[in-house]
């Protein structure tokens, strides 16, 4: 990782993890624009917005006039705009982010390290040291399936190998569907035939589908266990998926859901 600055910097973040760290590395106040995923602390909602994955385009972030541009492997920058904030002369930084706690813990040590703010940093890993300390192992763990839901037109199962995969497994449960990787589009088939224990969703998702009685009318939902049971459990979605300082809080938090 490239060394530090010591001046005040104008900092564009494309990811909403990165956003998180930054504002624990003390540096708020020098962010000048975030994506949407950009939602703790709620500070960061008022900051202009770059938009979200593939929207995003080099002119609304070269507008803010960064200093540096931060983004992950997992941001979804499309290889277009990569090239063309390459090409502004603007300092552009790519952090890797692996969805574990050791990931997490490795994010904020080479974030630390990039702004000189290596104390800040280990303050960050220990609060989150304890946090992992505290998730309970589940004395029956359970099978979970996510569902991504932008109304009732959208809907999409994630996979293995996604954050909400490795979250399950974090907070010692498994995933229902296994077979491939990302996410799919949801049929009532392949969701009879997983049969998942709980479903869970953003609380935005379950909001879209105008909420549980939304989601059991969705082919297939009503058939599941979960569906019977009305085990339905809703988290925020950038601490389900974010793998950041507060991904041990994410599952103590999904273990508490899913008793």
């Amino acid at each position: 990782m490239c060394s530090g600055y010591a001046k005040a910097l104008r900092i564009v973040s494309a990811n909403g993890t990165l956003s998180e760290i930054l504002v624990g590395l003390g540096l708020e106040k020098q962010i000048v624009g975030v994506d949407v995923t950009s939602t703790f602390p709620a500070s960061l909602e008022k900051l202009p917005k770059i938009g979200h994955n593939r929207t995003i385009s080099a002119e609304g972030i070269l507008a803010l006039n960064p200093d540096v541009i931060l983004y992950t492997d997992k941001s979804m920058l499309s290889p277009a705009v990569v090239k063309q904030l390459n090409g502004s002369g603007k300092k552009l930084v790519e952090f890797k982010h692996e969805y574990s706690k050791e990931g997490a813990i490795k994010l904020i040590r080479e974030m630390g390290a990039y702004f000189k703010a290596q104390a800040q940093a280990e303050k960050m890993i220990n609060a989150l040291r304890t946090d992992l300390a505290k998730i309970p192992a589940p004395a029956n763990p359970k099978k979970l399936l996510f569902i991504y839901a932008r109304g009732a037109g959208t809907l999409m199962v994630s996979g293995t190998g996604t954050s909400l995969d490795k979250m399950f497994a974090l907070a010692g449960h498994k995933n229902a569907v296994s077979g491939f990787t990302d996410f799919k589009p949801l049929t009532a088939e392949s969701l009879i035939a997983a049969n998942p224990d709980v479903l869970v969703l953003f609380s935005s998702g379950l909001e879209s589908l105008e909420g549980m009685d939304g989601l059991l009318k969705v082919p297939g939902v009503a058939n599941t266990n979960a569906g019977k049971n009305r085990r339905i459990v809703t988290m925020d979605g950038q601490l389900l998926t974010g793998f950041g300082p507060r991904v041990g809080k994410a599952a103590i938090e999904l273990s508490q859901k899913v008793k």
